[in-house]
């Protein structure tokens, strides 16, 4: 799946959503309308691609920034992952 799912073992309508944010991430200038509309004959709901498509563009943009300012990756044997996960499990993101 990780490695190619345009092949994957996975239902269309899955496919085709991983294949609008491919085209979305990979090669925005090119994403069309019908992009959109073969998700969505493929069984996609429009707020389901909504999501995918919000999740993805913030992704990006984390990564992007990430990559031109060097953000350095915590160790996860330095704790910090576990840290952060007690805290947001006590006190969500709000």
């Amino acid at each position: 799946m990780l490695r190619e799912h345009a092949s994957a073992p996975v239902d269309d309508k899955l496919r085709q959503t991983l294949c609008l944010l491919e085209k979305m991430t990979l090669a925005p200038d090119t994403l069309t309308p019908d992009d959109v509309r073969r998700a969505m004959q493929a069984g996609a709901s429009k707020q389901a691609l909504l999501d995918a498509m919000e999740v993805a563009f913030l992704f990006n943009i984390y990564d992007r920034l990430a990559d031109a300012m060097a953000w350095e990756v915590p160790d996860p044997a330095s704790g910090y992952y576990r840290t952060a996960a007690t805290r947001l499990l006590k006190r969500g993101y709000g």
